[in-house]
């Protein structure tokens, strides 16, 4: 026996499986509006998983579910959506396929063993696609093409077939082939043929939608004659993959290969990732049950898609590092699971959506919970036992109850209340750790400020769970600025960060202008007189200093130097001096940043026997600086990053024309892969505040980048003219 199936709606009842070789995890990657989503419902429901009558609610789908992708008309989550095809398991993950929700597409790809590629067929291939295509490539992971949007005006399969062959399969063309053709019914007004059927390459044989069922028939004449010249290309892409190396010579050699021999060496090659097919798929229409090209689709991803034991074994240390052999994909094994996506429910509170790479996961155990490696992005480390809740399988909102999860599958966890995105579970008595993957680096900040009284209260848990959900988003305090601040991915991940924390945690902030960490040094040597002499009755105030002030070099930060001769300073004072100038230097002395890469010396100054005191000689102290500061140049000095962009050739230019817009200097380039560069430049952070939205505008979604903080140095006077007068402190 292998999966189980019962209908969505069967409450409390799942999609379960007994063995890991009737399991296959697919996750769906294409660029937004590729038709991701709605395939995913249109395999659903050929599946049996939902019924056509009740599928649709309040605008949402089986993975759309969330209230703000029901407001945002998009998805911004990654989803689970089992289904049950001929005894196999399915584990549908979709993805967003909007940039900003790369975050989701990476755990995506983590938790899946083989990838479809959704193209929509009047719309193209996207970079962004291109570069997740390159990184399966790299890992091997097997992939499919499906190409959708066929009722577009527009779309043209055969085309689009051929620009998957060129951009997929530009090192290896013949792996990257159709298996069936489109049949076209009757034009329309518009001169629009649909397709209404396909005809199999391999098996020679028709399969018509348009009754809203696949029906089976013979071709005829015409149509066998469509297929001769695309079927010896596939037939020959497929042999050239055969384990059996007889296979070419005999088919060269006239002998008609029968179709078991092919289908059979197909599916080896697509679930070793040596062979890509491309199919075609389109929703269900006016009532109907199946979709064209579904069924299709749902037998190459159980005939050709890999089991969870064909996927290479996961590679874990123990919590401290030291090595512990790989684990395989065995149900009885060591308990291995990763934490893929966490999301909160008002029920219910945390719900972990989990992948099992080994051993059994069960309801009511008690597990480890590890997680480590992201504690630059606002998340701790650590190492708990936690019990595990109820166990489900999720279908859109709905949860239906597991008491088990074997290696290979997925299910939701309920409330691990420690158990982040990407953190370990495994056996509580033997403690593991796997490598976490890699994220991208948020870059685009947002300063947010609570709205009330009653906010800011409620300000630190809510971005506590904001960020235990996405490990693409960090959340920092910044010790210079004063700022909380989130770094995201790009604006759409702001807002639904915003959103979230209203909505879900009910925390309202209000974003404010980003400010980078500004520095004052003194462009030249100064003198300054601090004198602060009160006498009103009673305990007076006496203390009197002159200091002189030169610059340093950069990196200095304050140095005092104590030259009083003759005790005109009492020994005791000196330390309050010192202390006065280096809190004054803190706060400021022309545009209100830290004074920094200066020397003060203390030359002189007057005492009295009576009236003098620490906090007399702190603020004479301070005013010195003042009255230094006012008679030199301050100059502002502004934080420089280093900036590494990678890059398509084709964009090096226009990437490093805006670089130089933005002040940027461009200190090398060098080659990073295949048709890729990486240009190197120093540039002001300020210039550089929005960069994560804007080099994807410039690199048309291609380009990545990667900073890290280089020195302070002097902002050019024009533009610290311009941040003084922002500041209302100019000198």
């Amino acid at each position: 026996m292998g999966a189980t199936s019962h209908h969505a709606g069967a409450a409390g009842r799942a999609l379960t499986a007994d063995r890991p070789s009737s399991i296959r995890n697919v996750v769906l990657v294409g660029h937004s509006g590729s038709g991701k989503t709605t395939l995913v419902e249109a395999l659903a429901l050929t599946a049996g998983a939902v019924n056509r009558a009740g599928r649709v609610e309040d605008g949402a789908t089986v993975s759309d579910y969330d209230e703000i992708e029901h407001r945002r008309q998009r998805s911004v989550q990654l989803s689970l959506v089992p289904v049950e095809w001929g005894g196999i398991k399915i584990n549908i993950l979709d993805t967003p396929g909007y940039a900003d929700f790369v975050g989701e597409l990476r755990a995506g790809l983590r938790a899946a063993d083989a990838a479809l590629f959704v193209v929509s067929a009047s719309d193209g291939i996207d970079g962004a696609t291109r570069m997740v295509w390159d990184e399966c490539e790299a890992v091997g992971m097997p992939r499919a093409i499906v190409v959708t949007h066929l009722e577009a005006a527009r779309s043209d399969y055969t085309q689009m077939t051929a620009v998957c062959g060129e951009i997929f399969g530009a090192d290896d063309p013949d792996a990257v082939i159709p298996l069936y053709l489109p049949l076209h019914g009757p034009a329309g007004p518009d001169g629009h043929a649909p397709v209404t059927g396909l005809l199999g390459l391999l098996s020679r044989r028709v399969y018509e939608y348009a009754s809203g069922e696949r029906v089976e028939r013979d071709p005829d004449p015409d149509e066998l004659s469509l297929i001769t010249d695309a079927r010896a290309r596939l037939i020959e892409g497929i042999i050239a993959e055969s384990e059996d190396e007889s296979l070419m010579d005999r088919y060269l050699g006239g002998e008609e290969i029968d179709l078991k021999t092919l289908v059979d060496d197909l599916e080896r090659a697509v679930a070793r990732g040596t062979f890509h097919p491309v199919l075609m798929a389109a929703p269900a229409v006016d009532g109907a049950r199946q979709g064209l090209g579904t069924v299709e689709l749902l037998e190459l991803v159980t005939g050709g898609f890999p089991t969870p034991l064909e996927r290479a074994a996961v590679t874990v240390t123990r919590p401290d590092g030291s090595a512990r052999p790989a684990v395989t994909c065995d149900p009885d094994g060591s308990l291995v699971a990763e934490v893929v996506k966490t999301s909160s429910d008002p029920y219910v509170g945390r719900v972990s959506l989990v992948r099992v790479f080994s051993g059994t996961l069960k309801a009511e155990d008690t597990v480890h919970v590890s997680g480590h490696g992201l504690a630059d992005r606002g998340h701790e480390d650590h190492d708990v036992d936690e019990r595990v809740g109820a166990l489900s399988s999720p279908f859109g909102k709905q949860q239906h109850v597991l008491t088990r999860c074997i290696a290979g599958d997925l299910a939701c966890v309920a409330k691990l209340t420690r158990a982040e995105t990407g953190d370990t579970l495994s056996a509580k008595d033997d403690p593991l750790l796997m490598e976490p993957w890699t994220m991208p680096d948020p870059l685009l900040p947002l300063a947010i400020e609570a709205h009330s009284k009653a906010d800011e209260d409620k300000l630190s848990q809510g971005l506590a769970r904001l960020v235990a959900e996405d490990p693409t988003m960090r959340l920092e305090q910044n010790p210079h600025t004063h700022q909380v601040v989130l770094w995201c991915l790009g604006e759409a991940h702001q807002d639904v960060a915003l959103e979230r924390l209203r909505t879900r945690y009910g925390v309202q902030v209000d974003p404010v202008p980003h400010k980078v960490s500004l520095r004052e040094t003194f462009g030249a040597k100064a003198a300054g007189r601090g004198r602060h002499v009160k006498q009103s009755g009673g305990h007076g105030q006496f203390a009197i200093c002159e200091i002189e002030v030169e610059p340093l070099p950069p990196g200095s930060g304050i140095e005092f130097v104590d030259k009083v001769v003759g005790g005109a300073v009492p020994r005791q004072f000196i330390p309050s001096v010192e202390k006065g100038v280096r809190a004054q230097a803190a706060r400021g002395v022309a545009a209100g940043y830290p004074l920094v890469d200066v020397r003060v010396t203390l030359r002189d100054g007057k005492a009295h026997s009576v009236d003098s005191s620490d906090a007399a000689f702190q603020t004479a102290g301070a005013l010195a600086l003042r009255e230094a500061a006012a008679e030199a140049r301050i100059a502002l000095l502004e934080p420089v990053a280093e900036l590494a962009v990678l890059v398509p050739d084709e964009y090096v230019g226009p990437v490093m024309s805006d670089l130089a817009g933005r002040r940027g200097r461009v200190v090398g380039t060098d080659q990073a892969g295949p048709g890729r560069t990486r240009v190197r430049a120093e540039i002001p952070e300020i210039e550089i505040g929005r960069y994560a939205v804007e080099l994807r505008s410039v690199s048309h979604g291609t380009g990545r980048f990667a900073r890290a903080y280089a020195r302070h140095e002097p902002m050019p006077p024009q533009i610290a003219e311009k941040v003084r007068e922002q500041t209302g402190k100019g000198s």
